[in-house]
């Protein structure tokens, strides 16, 4: 099953509609963070609408957004969620989490939400 977006909400889709959805690569984001430390050293939070159900356990709802942290001591923590909702809260637990590592950043550079 394929799903897309309408502003925040998911719905199903076909396969053709799902493709050109995630031509430009900007429908799928929800929000990216950019934290820097004195070193130049860089941290990366993105978090996604996947489009394709994630919950292989074929129990629930299906899981379609992910946060991923790249850079740091959390170079590659990732989390999941079900709504654009839980992506965006998910994804200031990330970014708290990010700044709060051994890194010790000393600014957030850039934090967009999009939609």
């Amino acid at each position: 099953m394929f799903y897309k977006l309408k502003g925040k909400k998911v719905v199903e889709c076909s396969r053709e509609e799902f493709v050109k959805f995630f031509r430009p690569s900007k429908n799928r984001r929800v929000a990216e963070t950019y934290i820097f430390n004195p070193y130049g050293k860089k941290i990366w939070v993105s978090t996604v609408f996947l489009g394709l159900d994630h919950n292989f356990s074929g129990y629930g709802p299906p899981i379609l957004f992910e946060t991923m942290i790249f850079g740091g001591p959390y170079n590659t923590y990732q989390e999941r969620y079900r709504t654009w909702d839980e992506a965006e809260r998910g994804h200031a637990r990330a970014v708290k989490k990010a700044m709060k590592s051994r890194f010790n950043p000393v600014y957030l550079f850039k934090n967009i939400f999009l939609k």
